[in-house]
Protein backbone atom coordinates (compact mmCIF):
# COMPACT_ATOMS: atom_id res chain seq x y z
CA UNK A 1 0.00 0.00 0.00
CA UNK A 2 1.34 3.43 -0.93
CA UNK A 3 1.92 6.20 1.61
CA UNK A 4 -0.99 8.21 0.15
CA UNK A 5 -3.33 5.26 0.43
CA UNK A 6 -2.25 4.57 4.00
CA UNK A 7 -2.82 8.20 4.92
CA UNK A 8 -6.29 8.12 3.33
CA UNK A 9 -7.25 5.12 5.42
CA UNK A 10 -5.93 6.73 8.61
CA UNK A 11 -3.53 5.27 11.15
CA UNK A 12 -3.64 1.66 12.27
CA UNK A 13 -4.55 0.79 15.84
CA UNK A 14 -0.89 0.44 16.76
CA UNK A 15 0.05 3.76 15.15
CA UNK A 16 -2.85 5.49 16.91
CA UNK A 17 -1.74 4.26 20.35
CA UNK A 18 1.95 4.98 19.74
CA UNK A 19 1.09 8.51 18.60
CA UNK A 20 -0.98 9.15 21.73
CA UNK A 21 1.78 7.78 23.95
CA UNK A 22 4.43 10.10 22.48
CA UNK A 23 5.25 13.34 24.27
CA UNK A 24 5.61 16.84 22.93
CA UNK A 25 9.24 17.42 23.83
CA UNK A 26 12.14 19.74 23.14
CA UNK A 27 13.48 17.53 20.35
CA UNK A 28 10.41 18.15 18.17
CA UNK A 29 10.06 14.47 17.26
CA UNK A 30 9.30 11.10 18.79
CA UNK A 31 11.77 10.30 21.54
CA UNK A 32 13.66 7.03 21.28
CA UNK A 33 14.14 4.62 24.18
CA UNK A 34 17.62 6.03 24.81
CA UNK A 35 17.77 7.93 28.11
CA UNK A 36 18.54 11.57 27.46
CA UNK A 37 18.33 14.00 30.37
CA UNK A 38 18.58 16.97 27.99
CA UNK A 39 15.08 16.23 26.65
CA UNK A 40 12.17 17.95 28.41
CA UNK A 41 8.60 16.73 27.98
CA UNK A 42 6.92 20.09 27.41
CA UNK A 43 3.37 18.73 27.65
CA UNK A 44 3.98 17.20 31.09
CA UNK A 45 5.61 20.39 32.31
CA UNK A 46 2.87 22.64 30.88
CA UNK A 47 -0.13 20.72 32.18
CA UNK A 48 1.52 20.19 35.58
CA UNK A 49 1.95 23.95 35.95
CA UNK A 50 -1.57 24.67 34.68
CA UNK A 51 -3.12 22.23 37.15
CA UNK A 52 -1.00 23.69 39.95
CA UNK A 53 -2.18 27.21 39.10
CA UNK A 54 -5.79 26.00 38.84
CA UNK A 55 -5.57 24.35 42.25
CA UNK A 56 -4.12 27.50 43.83
CA UNK A 57 -6.80 29.64 42.19
CA UNK A 58 -9.66 27.42 43.41
CA UNK A 59 -8.32 27.28 46.98
CA UNK A 60 -7.76 31.05 46.95
CA UNK A 61 -11.30 31.73 45.75
CA UNK A 62 -12.76 29.45 48.41
CA UNK A 63 -10.66 31.10 51.13
CA UNK A 64 -11.62 34.58 49.93
CA UNK A 65 -15.34 33.76 50.07
CA UNK A 66 -15.38 31.62 53.19
CA UNK A 67 -18.32 32.18 55.52
CA UNK A 68 -18.99 31.16 59.10
CA UNK A 69 -22.63 30.54 58.26
CA UNK A 70 -24.03 27.76 56.10
CA UNK A 71 -21.20 26.90 53.69
CA UNK A 72 -21.69 26.52 49.97
CA UNK A 73 -20.95 23.27 48.19
CA UNK A 74 -17.42 24.24 47.23
CA UNK A 75 -16.55 25.45 50.72
CA UNK A 76 -18.04 22.30 52.25
CA UNK A 77 -16.01 20.10 49.88
CA UNK A 78 -12.79 21.97 50.65
CA UNK A 79 -13.46 21.80 54.39
CA UNK A 80 -13.93 18.02 54.14
CA UNK A 81 -10.60 17.68 52.34
CA UNK A 82 -8.86 19.99 54.83
CA UNK A 83 -10.18 18.03 57.79
CA UNK A 84 -9.20 14.72 56.21
CA UNK A 85 -5.64 15.87 55.51
CA UNK A 86 -5.27 17.47 58.96
CA UNK A 87 -6.42 14.28 60.71
CA UNK A 88 -4.08 12.09 58.67
CA UNK A 89 -1.14 14.42 59.29
CA UNK A 90 -1.87 14.52 63.02
CA UNK A 91 -2.03 10.73 63.22
CA UNK A 92 1.24 10.15 61.33
CA UNK A 93 3.50 13.14 62.03
CA UNK A 94 3.47 13.61 65.80
CA UNK A 95 5.79 16.63 65.83
CA UNK A 96 3.40 19.59 66.15
CA UNK A 97 5.85 22.16 64.78
CA UNK A 98 6.54 20.02 61.71
CA UNK A 99 2.83 19.68 60.95
CA UNK A 100 2.63 23.44 60.31
CA UNK A 101 4.55 22.73 57.09
CA UNK A 102 3.77 19.06 56.46
CA UNK A 103 -0.05 19.35 56.57
CA UNK A 104 -0.20 22.13 53.93
CA UNK A 105 2.32 20.14 51.88
CA UNK A 106 0.10 17.06 52.03
CA UNK A 107 -2.94 19.15 51.03
CA UNK A 108 -1.00 20.58 48.08
CA UNK A 109 0.08 17.11 46.99
CA UNK A 110 -3.46 15.73 47.17
CA UNK A 111 -5.16 18.59 45.30
CA UNK A 112 -2.41 18.88 42.67
CA UNK A 113 -2.28 15.17 41.88
CA UNK A 114 -6.08 14.91 41.87
CA UNK A 115 -6.30 17.67 39.26
CA UNK A 116 -3.50 16.19 37.14
CA UNK A 117 -5.14 12.75 37.28
CA UNK A 118 -8.48 14.31 36.32
CA UNK A 119 -7.08 15.36 32.94
CA UNK A 120 -7.75 11.74 31.98
CA UNK A 121 -11.49 12.50 31.91
CA UNK A 122 -11.16 14.80 28.90
CA UNK A 123 -12.07 13.19 25.56
CA UNK A 124 -8.93 11.42 24.39
CA UNK A 125 -8.55 13.27 21.08
CA UNK A 126 -9.88 16.68 22.16
CA UNK A 127 -6.74 18.58 23.15
CA UNK A 128 -4.38 16.70 20.78
CA UNK A 129 -6.69 17.55 17.85
CA UNK A 130 -6.92 21.20 18.90
CA UNK A 131 -3.14 21.29 19.20
CA UNK A 132 -2.68 19.75 15.75
CA UNK A 133 -5.10 22.30 14.29
CA UNK A 134 -3.34 25.20 16.00
CA UNK A 135 0.12 24.10 14.83
CA UNK A 136 -1.01 22.98 11.38
CA UNK A 137 0.84 19.71 11.93
CA UNK A 138 -1.41 16.64 11.89
CA UNK A 139 1.43 14.58 13.32
CA UNK A 140 2.01 16.86 16.33
CA UNK A 141 2.29 15.05 19.66
CA UNK A 142 0.55 15.97 22.91
CA UNK A 143 -0.10 14.03 26.11
CA UNK A 144 -2.34 15.74 28.63
CA UNK A 145 -2.06 13.54 31.77
CA UNK A 146 1.13 14.58 33.61
CA UNK A 147 0.91 11.69 36.08
CA UNK A 148 1.00 9.19 33.20
CA UNK A 149 4.58 10.34 32.58
CA UNK A 150 7.19 8.60 34.72
CA UNK A 151 9.35 11.72 34.61
CA UNK A 152 6.63 13.69 36.38
CA UNK A 153 5.81 11.15 39.08
CA UNK A 154 9.45 10.40 39.85
CA UNK A 155 10.11 14.14 40.00
CA UNK A 156 7.45 14.45 42.71
CA UNK A 157 8.74 11.43 44.62
CA UNK A 158 12.28 12.85 44.52
CA UNK A 159 10.85 16.08 45.93
CA UNK A 160 9.35 14.07 48.80
CA UNK A 161 12.74 12.39 49.32
CA UNK A 162 14.43 15.77 49.66
CA UNK A 163 11.87 16.84 52.27
CA UNK A 164 12.50 13.59 54.17
CA UNK A 165 16.27 14.18 54.11
CA UNK A 166 15.72 17.71 55.40
CA UNK A 167 13.64 16.49 58.34
CA UNK A 168 16.14 13.74 59.12
CA UNK A 169 18.80 16.41 59.57
CA UNK A 170 16.50 18.93 61.26
CA UNK A 171 15.08 16.52 63.86
CA UNK A 172 18.14 14.35 64.56
CA UNK A 173 20.92 16.79 63.73
CA UNK A 174 23.47 16.14 61.00
CA UNK A 175 25.70 14.09 63.29
CA UNK A 176 22.78 12.09 64.68
CA UNK A 177 21.46 11.26 61.23
CA UNK A 178 24.88 10.21 59.92
CA UNK A 179 25.30 8.03 63.02
CA UNK A 180 21.91 6.43 62.27
CA UNK A 181 22.91 5.76 58.67
CA UNK A 182 25.77 3.59 59.83
CA UNK A 183 24.24 1.96 62.94
CA UNK A 184 20.67 1.09 61.88
CA UNK A 185 19.07 -1.34 61.44
CA UNK A 186 21.54 -4.03 62.57
CA UNK A 187 23.49 -2.33 65.34
CA UNK A 188 26.53 -0.17 66.06
CA UNK A 189 29.33 -2.71 65.60
CA UNK A 190 31.94 -1.30 63.16
CA UNK A 191 31.77 -4.47 61.06
CA UNK A 192 28.10 -3.74 60.39
CA UNK A 193 28.65 -0.12 59.29
CA UNK A 194 28.89 -0.88 55.53
CA UNK A 195 25.88 -3.20 55.64
CA UNK A 196 23.79 -0.69 57.59
CA UNK A 197 24.70 2.12 55.21
CA UNK A 198 23.90 -0.01 52.15
CA UNK A 199 20.54 -0.98 53.62
CA UNK A 200 19.71 2.65 54.34
CA UNK A 201 20.53 3.68 50.78
CA UNK A 202 18.48 0.81 49.37
CA UNK A 203 15.55 1.84 51.57
CA UNK A 204 15.67 5.46 50.40
CA UNK A 205 15.96 4.36 46.77
CA UNK A 206 13.19 1.77 47.00
CA UNK A 207 10.76 4.16 48.70
CA UNK A 208 11.41 6.91 46.16
CA UNK A 209 11.14 4.70 43.07
CA UNK A 210 8.06 2.81 44.28
CA UNK A 211 6.40 6.08 45.33
CA UNK A 212 6.64 7.47 41.80
CA UNK A 213 6.12 4.17 39.97
CA UNK A 214 2.88 3.37 41.77
CA UNK A 215 1.18 6.57 40.64
CA UNK A 216 2.62 6.36 37.13
CA UNK A 217 1.64 2.70 36.64
CA UNK A 218 -1.98 3.21 37.59
CA UNK A 219 -2.49 6.36 35.52
CA UNK A 220 -0.60 4.97 32.51
CA UNK A 221 -2.75 1.82 32.57
CA UNK A 222 -5.92 3.92 32.83
CA UNK A 223 -4.81 6.00 29.85
CA UNK A 224 -4.21 2.85 27.80
CA UNK A 225 -7.69 1.55 28.57
CA UNK A 226 -9.23 4.82 27.36
CA UNK A 227 -7.21 4.49 24.13
CA UNK A 228 -8.41 0.93 23.54
CA UNK A 229 -12.01 2.02 24.14
CA UNK A 230 -11.54 4.92 21.70
CA UNK A 231 -10.40 2.46 19.04
CA UNK A 232 -13.75 0.70 19.33
CA UNK A 233 -15.45 3.97 18.37
CA UNK A 234 -13.25 4.25 15.28
CA UNK A 235 -14.95 1.15 13.83
CA UNK A 236 -18.11 3.11 12.90
CA UNK A 237 -17.41 2.87 9.19
CA UNK A 238 -16.98 -0.92 9.19
CA UNK A 239 -19.24 -3.02 7.01
CA UNK A 240 -22.41 -4.59 8.41
CA UNK A 241 -23.45 -4.34 12.04
CA UNK A 242 -19.90 -4.68 13.37
CA UNK A 243 -19.10 -0.97 13.12
CA UNK A 244 -22.25 0.39 14.79
CA UNK A 245 -22.11 -2.27 17.50
CA UNK A 246 -18.49 -1.49 18.32
CA UNK A 247 -19.27 2.24 18.33
CA UNK A 248 -22.17 1.69 20.74
CA UNK A 249 -19.93 -0.56 22.81
CA UNK A 250 -17.31 2.16 23.06
CA UNK A 251 -19.94 4.58 24.45
CA UNK A 252 -21.05 2.06 27.10
CA UNK A 253 -17.53 0.88 27.97
CA UNK A 254 -16.19 4.44 28.03
CA UNK A 255 -18.92 5.59 30.39
CA UNK A 256 -18.41 2.65 32.75
CA UNK A 257 -14.65 3.04 32.77
CA UNK A 258 -14.90 6.81 33.33
CA UNK A 259 -17.14 6.27 36.37
CA UNK A 260 -14.79 3.63 37.77
CA UNK A 261 -11.83 5.85 36.96
CA UNK A 262 -13.17 8.52 39.33
CA UNK A 263 -12.24 6.17 42.17
CA UNK A 264 -8.78 5.58 40.70
CA UNK A 265 -8.11 9.30 40.27
CA UNK A 266 -9.06 10.12 43.87
CA UNK A 267 -7.48 6.98 45.34
CA UNK A 268 -4.10 7.48 43.69
CA UNK A 269 -3.97 11.10 44.88
CA UNK A 270 -4.83 9.92 48.40
CA UNK A 271 -2.24 7.12 48.36
CA UNK A 272 0.54 9.43 47.15
CA UNK A 273 -0.38 11.93 49.88
CA UNK A 274 -0.48 9.23 52.57
CA UNK A 275 2.90 7.83 51.56
CA UNK A 276 4.30 11.36 51.65
CA UNK A 277 3.09 11.71 55.23
CA UNK A 278 4.37 8.25 56.18
CA UNK A 279 7.86 8.86 54.79
CA UNK A 280 8.10 12.27 56.45
CA UNK A 281 6.81 10.74 59.68
CA UNK A 282 9.51 8.08 59.50
CA UNK A 283 12.12 10.83 59.18
CA UNK A 284 11.07 12.03 62.64
CA UNK A 285 11.64 8.61 64.22
CA UNK A 286 14.92 7.30 65.55
CA UNK A 287 15.99 3.69 65.09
Amino acid sequence: MSTEAAAAHGPTAGEYIVHHLTHLNTTGHAQTSVIDFSVINLDTLTFSILMGVLGLFVMWRVAANVTSGVPGRMQAAVEIVLEMVANQAKGIVHHEESRKFVAPLALTVFVWIFLMNSMDFLPLDLLPTLWQTATGDHHAYLRVVPTADLNGTLGMSIGVLLVCLWYNVKIKGLGGWIHELFTAPFGSHPVLYPINFAMQMIEFLAKTVSHGMRLFGNMYAGELVFMLIALMGAAWGSAGLTGPLLWAGHIVAGSIWAIFHILIVALQAFIFMMLTLVYIGQAHESH
